[in-house]
């Protein structure tokens, strides 16, 4: 049947579950990361910010 087929070219679970965790992670990471610092920066540091981005 072609559905073993495609189960046999496939990784192992563990190999798979690892991989999508490996990216998840960091980028889960990366958005709380940009949210703490979206609420958390003092107003100087965010109008430093847009000035330095602006200027590139």
């Amino acid at each position: 049947m072609w559905w073993e087929k495609i189960l046999g070219r496939l990784p192992e679970k563990m190999v798979l579950i690892c991989t999508i965790l490996s990216f998840l992670i960091p980028y889960v990471i990366y958005k709380i990361n940009a949210k703490l610092h979206k609420f958390g920066d003092p107003s100087w540091k965010r109008e430093e910010e847009g000035k330095s981005s602006s200027s590139k």
